[in-house]
């Protein structure tokens, strides 16, 4: 028998700011493009970028404050331009959806400061302009300034976070009803999907079993395709475990290519970019992510990375550093640039052909759905120009021409 076929799926990766997530301290360059991302002409200008290329959805990543761990403060978020000025994503769907047919959105949203009744009608009020092309990624939050911004002393521990049934109970439609902390009636009629795509995105042991339970796709990020696999072969046991079909969670994992016409480009344009990294705002990234304050070790001195996990942070990324630090040894000033390059992710460097096998390799071995695609800002990887964006013919868009061989391999890839 024929093994099966699965179609890849390849989504965006983008944050609502006048900064970046994957390129930080790009913003120093004249041809970078993200300061200008609090106009609205560049989300319509992606959404058609992305769906002429073939890509299922644009997943906006969110949060609500600046990283402020490193340091003690968040001075190095700022000079590196890591996710400044942060807009609100659900207010950009509509006009998305608008200029689009079948795009789809991944919005984040937390279930620790959006109270449930006003996140199940944001989310249902996309849905039903966008005539069912919404998902939810479901977070929880792990920042102790983001904590403060909304009034309380700090996080709520890690583990307790993922205790968000409430939520869950009124998105699964539950909210005709009395509810244990909630005993008000949800009066938004049901929408195209009734509840959105539900994203989740934690590999640690509480986020696993919230997903196996819970979520419809996952969005993960691992250093090594024996790693994604191992995730991905856990998350399907246990979503077996729940009654569930192991096959029915996507998982997308996250790469950030590097696509040159030639494989010399490729690597001109990687060494561009790493020269104008921030490394501060990406040890900033860091600590956000993990709560380990990086600032007290020498620049250039190898540091051992003990692998505490603390209540604030990412306890999935606190494992891959872990993980990685035993197999190699880092300085401060190299972790900052691998943060500030896009984190800790798979980073294709080389032609569409051989950035296409590099997705192929991870799709098969690693078994995973698709991707989320991260992308620099600087010169002509995206281009868009912030003055005339009218003046820019979206079907000579350079991300195009650069995509697109990338998924003509991919409509069937046989999975064994």
């Amino acid at each position: 028998m024929a093994a099966p076929r699965k179609q890849m799926q390849l989504n965006f990766f983008d944050t609502a700011c006048t900064g970046s997530h994957v390129a930080i301290g790009h913003w120093k360059d004249p041809q970078d493009n993200s300061c200008s991302k609090d106009r609205l002409s560049y989300y319509t200008w992606l959404a058609k970028t992305a769906e002429k290329g073939k890509i299922s959805s644009l997943f906006f990543a969110d949060v609500y404050s600046p990283h402020e761990v490193y340091g003690g403060n968040g001075d190095a978020s700022y000079r590196g331009g890591s996710q400044i000025a942060r807009l609100d994503p659900t207010i950009l769907v509509s006009a998305m959806a608008t200029v689009t047919k079948s795009l789809c959105f991944g919005i984040t949203g937390s279930t620790s400061y959006i109270p449930a009744c006003m996140l199940t009608r944001m989310w249902s009020t996309m849905d039903h302009v966008t005539e069912g092309r919404v998902g939810w990624n479901i977070v929880t939050s792990y920042s102790k300034p983001t904590a403060k911004a909304f009034g309380h002393d700090d996080v709520v521990p890690h583990d307790e976070r993922y205790a968000a049934a409430e939520c869950m109970e009124l998105c699964y439609l539950k909210n005709s009803g009395k509810t244990a902390l909630n005993s008000g009636y949800g009066h938004l009629h049901p929408s195209p999907q009734r509840t959105p795509v539900l994203f989740q995105a934690d590999s640690s042991t509480a986020g696993i079993k919230f997903s196996a339970k819970n979520a419809e796709a996952v969005f993960i990020s691992h250093s090594t395709i024996e790693r994604l696999r191992a995730f991905v072969d856990k998350l399907r046991a246990e979503a077996a475990a729940n009654g569930r079909d192991p096959q029915s969670i996507k998982v997308f994992t996250a790469i950030i290519p590097i696509v040159g016409r030639t494989e010399e480009e490729a690597q001109e344009k990687l060494e561009k970019s790493l020269e104008q990294t921030s490394w501060q705002g990406g040890l900033a990234r860091f600590g956000g992510f993990t709560g380990v304050d990086i600032s007290q070790y020498p620049l250039d001195e190898e540091f051992d990375f003990e692998g505490k996990k603390y209540e604030v942070g990412i306890h999935s990324l606190v494992e891959t550093f872990k993980y990685l630090s035993d197999i190699e040894k880092w300085t401060p000033r190299k972790l900052g640039i691998a943060m500030a390059s896009g984190g800790l992710s798979a980073m294709p460097v080389g032609t569409p052909e051989q950035v296409a096998d590099v997705f192929e390799k991870w799709f098969v071995e690693g078994d995973c759905d698709g991707f989320n695609m991260s992308y620099d800002h600087p010169g002509a990887k995206l281009r868009w120009n912030a003055k005339k964006p009218e003046a820019v013919d979206i079907e000579t868009a350079p991300v195009t021409s650069e995509v697109e061989p990338i998924l003509k391999g991919t409509e069937a890839v046989s999975v064994a």
